[in-house]
């Protein structure tokens, strides 16, 4: 499998070269240069097979060669050894939760994928790979449990200060060891700008070897897809329902993104709702077909917040920059913060389920999108993309009751949190990198 940059003006590299670099050097994202499909034969081997045998089956036709069978189902058993439940709230409604692993965020199931791969190719080169992060939340976390103690990796972490949960800066900061946290005095796509900016940094380039585990890296997407592909097969064989749409609260869009691919590959996916909340540029791309993206606006699904999100240009490659083409697949649904408590508080009172302001967001807009369609017998599931309690304040606030938090949280909260503060400028980002190791 050969992968080039959405920019096309970057030589085509392997998976290994496209994980171990993330960025293309002309600044685009990596894509496959031809999408593999599953033919009706191959799906119909995998009717009630297992999360991980499907994640493989997936997988080999991404990684093609590159790892021997044998090493990929070791990986994949590896970063896949937790459950994906998919939840019925009624007859057509499903919330297939996404925090099962260990650090209660759906961002697990690419990075410790990630991780693994970085890791085996890492080996092959014998070189220290640094591993550079841009995060409004749950990305950080992740990578940082993902990438702990692999070998020839280091990871550095950038969130914006004052703006993620205060679990979450804890799971970013407490880690220690390879990982490292830098607090920037800004905002996610300050975060998001500065690491790109080190990509292209011909002089940093020079000293480092640098990757990034953001899903701008399409290692990150991959094993992404496995979950959309898992449901849309379960729901059929479990429940008789076929071709469900997936309403994915979306941020920096890698999570639709990967979606969009386990569709394009060949697995029974009817449509996509991109729930937004205030941060809206793709619902008014795909209303009037202009980018316009805005400033960054702080709401209470922090993990989505973003003004210009990467993966966009992936999105808009897959369909041929036509926002109409787009649209007959995605359909954009921005939510209120109000909407979003008032959401979390009617789902607890009709179900008794209690959800996170991110799953929120895509359970209204789900509810939307069937007003508008007149119709309520479209099944449907909803991505959840984190533990509540991972929000606690909102969810204490909005329903007035308590809730616990897991261990492996709780836990964090006692420890002392490791984090060096820096600004916006790019120039503090790469001081920072070039005596990390003085």
């Amino acid at each position: 499998m050969i992968y080039f940059s959405t920019n096309k003006s970057s030589v085509p590299v392997s998976i290994k070269q496209a994980t171990l670099h993330g960025l293309a050097p002309d600044g685009g994202l990596y894509i496959p240069s031809e999408m593999p499909r599953f033919s009706n034969a191959e799906l119909k081997l995998l009717e009630g097979a297992s999360f991980n045998n499907i994640a493989f089956a997936i997988a080999r036709k991404f990684v093609g060669t590159e790892i021997p069978p044998d090493r990929l189902e070791e990986i994949i058993e590896n970063c896949c050894n937790f459950d994906t439940p998919l939840k019925r709230l009624d007859d057509g409604t499903f919330v297939e939760e996404l925090f099962c692993g260990p650090t209660l965020a759906f961002k697990d199931y690419g990075a410790r994928f990630l991780a693994r791969l970085t890791g085996y190719f890492a080996q092959e080169e014998q070189r220290l790979i640094t591993v550079l992060v841009a995060t409004s939340g749950d990305t950080g976390s992740a990578v940082a449990f993902g990438f702990q103690g692999v070998a020839n990796t280091r990871v550095v972490l950038l969130y914006p200060s004052g703006k993620v949960s205060p679990l979450q800066e804890q799971q970013l900061t407490t880690v220690g060891g390879n990982v490292h946290a830098l607090e920037v005095r800004g905002d996610f796509d300050d975060c998001q700008r500065m690491v790109k900016q080190a990509f292209v940094d011909p002089l940093l380039n020079e000293s480092l070897t640098l990757t990034s585990a953001n899903s701008i890296n399409i290692s990150r997407l991959i094993p992404q897809s496995f979950y959309y592909a898992w449901a849309a097969m379960h729901l059929r064989d479990a429940f008789g329902l076929r071709e469900p749409v997936f309403s994915v609260p979306s941020g920096n869009y890698g999570n639709l993104t990967a979606g969009v691919m386990a569709k394009m590959i060949g697995f029974p996916i009817g449509h996509f709702i991109a729930a937004s909340n205030a941060n809206d540029s793709v619902t008014r791309y795909l209303e009037d077909g202009r980018y316009d993206p805005h400033p960054t606006i702080t709401t209470l699904s922090t993990a989505m917040d973003v003004g210009n999100p990467s993966n966009f240009a992936r999105l808009r490659y897959f369909f041929g920059n036509d926002h109409a083409a787009m649209g007959r697949e995605i359909s954009g649904i921005s939510v209120s913060d109000e909407e979003t408590t008032a959401t979390i508080r009617s789902v607890y009172d009709r179900f008794g389920y209690v959800m996170d302001p991110h799953t929120a967001v895509g359970f209204r807009a789900l509810e939307r999108y069937r007003a508008d369609a007149g119709s309520s017998a479209t099944p449907g599931i909803v991505l959840s993309t984190a533990h509540p309690s991972k929000f606690i304040e909102t969810i204490k606030e909005t329903l007035q009751m308590e809730i616990d938090i897991p261990e492996r949280l709780r836990s964090l909260l006692e420890k002392k949190k490791q984090a060096t503060l820096i600004s916006s400028d790019y120039r503090d980002l790469a001081s920072y990198l070039n005596n990390l190791d003085q």
